[in-house]
């Protein structure tokens, strides 16, 4: 069955404690490299903003870079986050990149902030006022840029004409981890990513998505990529001692507390001393954990459980060599 599925990364830029986030960035390309070489659908980036544990803000500015130093893979945003930014302003951004390497750029879109809200508010250029709750009308502006859609009578209309990478385009997908987000793909005839590892119980927001698509008049057909929390070892119990330190960062997360990722020896220390009922300490979150047979198998369950022709591998480790392996192992299981 795992012929039938694509396999893909999502890469946060983890920031390592006593490192830094130009390090960091430069271990996104040195993976984003192997990924390549190791037959990956795709590799996205990203958009986070204002902490110390991750070090990527700016997807758009690491595309280029990332596709520069690969050669087959496709390469984009997990993703933009959009009421941050003009419609516009992303449309021109990604048909450039479009246009510079044809065929393998992807705008993924989501709603989400990124940051708290202090920090969104120090993105936002006017800062008069909140920013308004207006993304499914930013969505619709920026798709009909790319498609060359927007009504003849939109005081925007002209400008679709001058996007500087045409005729190449970036393939837009929506990211999401709700129904409403299910809902709006759907309606639009986007392809679909789902964050499991942020919500574990999408499958019902898949299925909501593919049968309104099947009920919409779209000339194509329903895509649903599973991103998936995801590490491999050499043994169970390596995997989960490397997992402890995203374990840790998520917990002190929830509590307001941001640090780098700390080393899993001080990551496993914290999460021993922590009460019986907090030991969980995953905040509901699903991790597939173990050898690469393992991790497979379990990828095939989730999956299947979403009707996903693709799954998106995500995950935080204090070791870039590590996660090296862990993707190394992952790709061997799966034959790529």
């Amino acid at each position: 069955m795992t012929e039938l599925l694509r396999l893909s990364i999502l890469d946060q830029s983890p920031v390592a404690e006593g490192s830094t986030g130009a390090q960091a960035l430069r271990n996104t390309i040195d993976l984003a490299r192997l990924a390549d070489e190791l037959g990956y659908h795709r590799y996205w980036v990203a958009e986070h903003h204002g902490g110390p544990m991750l070090a990527g803000p700016s997807p758009e500015a690491l595309i280029g870079p990332i596709a520069a130093a690969t050669e087959r893979i496709r390469v984009g945003s997990g993703g933009v986050m959009l009421p941050h930014y003009s419609p516009f302003k992303v449309a021109e951004t990604f048909s450039l990149l479009a246009g510079l390497y044809p065929g393998r750029i992807d705008l993924g879109l989501g709603r989400a902030a990124g940051t708290d809200p202090m920090t969104t508010f120090a993105l936002q250029r006017d800062r008069r006022a909140a920013m308004p709750d207006d993304f499914p009308q930013q969505l619709s502006e920026l798709l009909g840029y790319l498609d060359g859609t927007l009504p003849a009578d939109h005081p925007f209309a002209r400008l679709s004409t001058t996007l500087p990478g045409r005729p190449e385009r970036p393939e837009p997908w929506l990211l999401g981890s709700s129904d409403q987000s299910a809902i709006w793909a759907a309606d639009l005839g986007l392809p679909y990513a789902f964050a499991d590892f942020i919500n574990a119980k999408g499958a019902p927001a898949a299925r909501i998505y593919r049968e309104r698509f099947g009920e919409a008049e779209h000339t194509g057909r329903p895509s649903t990529a599973v991103a998936v929390w995801a590490i491999c070892a050499d043994s169970e119990q390596e995997a989960r001692r490397l997992a402890s330190s995203g374990r840790m960062t998520f917990t002190l997360l929830r509590q307001g507390r941001l640090i780098e990722v700390p080393p899993p020896e001080r990551a496993e220390r914290f999460i021993e001393s922590l009460p019986k009922d907090g030991q969980s300490s995953g905040g509901g979150r699903r991790a597939l954990l173990g050898t690469a047979d393992t991790v497979v198998a379990q990828l095939r369950e989730v999956a299947a459980e979403y009707g996903a022709e693709e799954a998106i591998i995500v995950n935080i480790l204090y070791d870039h060599q590590a996660r090296r392996h862990s993707y190394e192992l992952l790709a061997e299981a799966f034959g790529l």
